[in-house]
């Protein structure tokens, strides 16, 4: 897996020899590493180049006795209210760097005239930001720039931060999530790897999850950069816990360099502390942001009909030869907790993973509890190649959950309109597999939709029967109630005789009785229900009512 180019050697003496030096921080570094939606009210020269310290949440009741460089995250404080007013004159004569507030209706001109009135930075940010999430890209971006951007590593992108890393500590470097979940992993050449990290960059899933590993809990629990002894033959780690604002982000491990350059590499790693949190806030908020979005186009494909056009577009969907949508789920006795989150996110990737290989782009999004993928319909056999991927996907399955995986395709719509027929067709058929691959266990949990149209057409004039009231009293209901009230076996006689084509022998071996005792039932079966099953119509009703009853069943 270590093949990729490094980078280049000019950078890296860079990286060596000045990416962790301590620098003054400045206003414009923070706004900068923050990368939020922030529009400055008073860019000034001399506001911008404002040093900054570190970052306070506004209290009214609170003293003051430290504002000094620090930004100020107005909560609460809106234009035009006292509490604005004097939280603009305290924080200027205190020597603020900034204040943070939103807008809420005011305009930005009211704004700006308040921060040249009080010669002051004053930041806005949207109405529907989060102050939790503004706080620890606040505090992190104070924190990164104190240590220095790492040059030329784009923010939020782990995987060069992760090469940054191995550069600069002489180890490959891996990047994990609480979840165990691999973010980012080096790619220097040269650099020694072992059995371990080679089986977690092919799965970017650690082997065992942090909660139940020993090395992940003290790696955790220590205040700074700690060395894991190697197990078996495996090799030595350094490894780090991340945080911002209190909020454990995940972990570096770095594969230990050797005796000579460990101490180095340690103090490294300490160093790189605030900034790989704010590359890790950048990277899961970029994330978050990417899965929303993908999720919400595909939600508006399959259910926004008018505005489906719109959302192909968005997604840059190739729809000339139609698209056909694939839905995955795991079968679990119980959902919401940790570990069944885990594995629905981790079949997402699973999904993503082998559309990309297959198709060379992937359109896939977890909504709700159920796995998406829009698969193009392309070449002379797309059915195949859908049924292909789909086992492949499933045959995967037992690497991210001990559960059994469910897929299924939908038919092919041929135009955008008819994606919604699709999703229907494909989660039809994902119920109709769940409840076999639970009530028998053994069943593969595959198909395309055609393979069980027959079945799930007749589930459909079931329903329609149910709904309308069709079977409330007629034959059926009262042979049931009959044989609920008197212990007799009415019903499994017509099931017999209509799957039988009224072939007296053929009913004898099935039920296990004579042939004499079928024709008794027989005749009693239509002299107490009044039944003709001379009657063909007769004959489709009755069956039509027992094969429904009996698909719903099972």
């Amino acid at each position: 897996m270590d093949t990729a180019a490094s980078l280049p050697e000019a950078q890296q003496a860079e990286l060596s020899q000045s990416g962790m030096q301590q620098s003054t921080v400045r206003l414009s570094d923070c706004i900068q590493l923050m990368q939020a939606d922030l529009v400055h009210a008073n860019p000034t020269p001399e506001n911008l180049g404002h040093p900054v310290s570190d970052v306070l949440m506004y209290d009214p009741l609170d003293n003051w006795s430290s504002v000094d460089n620090r930004i100020i995250l107005a909560v609460g404080c809106t234009y035009g209210s006292p509490d604005f007013d004097q939280l603009l004159h305290r924080a200027a004569n205190s020597n603020a760097a900034a204040v943070i507030v939103k807008a809420h209706g005011a305009k930005m001109e009211q704004l700006r005239s308040a921060a040249v009135g009080y010669s002051l930075s004053v930041l806005v940010a949207p109405d529907n930001a989060d102050w939790t999430r503004l706080v620890a890209l606040a505090r992190a971006s104070v924190m990164g720039a104190a240590a220095d951007s790492v040059s030329g590593v784009r923010l939020g992108d782990l995987y060069a931060f992760a090469n940054a890393a191995a550069s600069i500590t002489n180890g490959a470097a891996s990047i994990v999530d609480p979840l165990g979940r691999i973010l980012g992993y080096s790619t220097l050449p040269g650099q020694p790897i072992d059995e371990l990290r080679r089986i977690t960059t092919l799965t970017l899933q650690e082997t065992t999850q942090p909660a139940f590993d020993q090395d992940f809990r003290i790696v955790y629990a220590a205040p700074g950069a700690v060395m894991v002894p190697a197990l078996d033959d495996g090799m030595a780690r350094l490894a780090l816990a991340v945080r911002a604002g209190g909020e454990l982000l995940g972990s570096i491990w770095i594969i230990d360099p050797g005796e000579e350059k460990r101490a180095t590499a340690l103090n490294a790693l300490d160093r790189m502390a605030p900034l790989a949190g704010l590359h890790m806030l950048h990277a899961r908020s970029a994330s978050d942001f990417g899965e929303r979005r993908n999720a919400d186009l595909i939600r508006t494909l399959m259910e926004d009909t008018p505005h489906a056009s719109f959302a192909a577009a968005q997604l840059g969907l190739d729809t000339a030869n139609g698209l056909a949508v694939a839905a995955f789920s795991i079968v679990r006795p119980e959902t919401g907790s940790l570990e069944s989150v885990r594995d629905i996110h981790r079949l997402l990737h699973l999904v993503t993973t082998v559309c990309n290989v297959q198709f060379g782009t992937s359109h896939s999004a977890l909504i709700g509890s159920v796995v998406y993928a829009l698969l193009p319909c392309n070449g002379a056999s797309p059915r195949a190649v859908h049924g292909r991927i789909i086992q492949e996907i499933e045959a995967y399955s037992h690497t991210i959950s001990p559960f059994p995986v469910i897929a299924t395709v939908g038919g092919i719509a041929s135009d955008i309109e008819n994606l919604p027929r699709s999703r229907s067709e494909a989660i039809q058929t994902l119920h109709y597999l769940r409840k076999k691959v639970q009530g028998v266990g053994k069943v593969q949990g595959v198909a395309l939709y055609e393979d069980f149209q027959i079945p799930l057409n007749l589930l459909k004039i079931g329903g329609f029967i149910e709904d309308n009231g069709m079977g409330g009293a007629d034959e059926i209901a009262r042979i049931q109630a009959r044989d609920a009230e008197q212990q007799t076996d009415y019903l499994e006689t017509l099931r017999a005789y209509l799957a039988s084509n009224g072939n007296i022998s053929a009913m004898a071996a099935q039920l296990h009785v004579h042939n004499n005792t079928v024709r008794y039932r027989v005749t009693r079966l239509a002299g107490d229900f009044n039944l003709d099953l001379a009657d063909p119509q007769k004959r489709l009703w009755l069956w039509l009512r027992l094969t429904t009853m009996d698909l719903a069943s099972k």
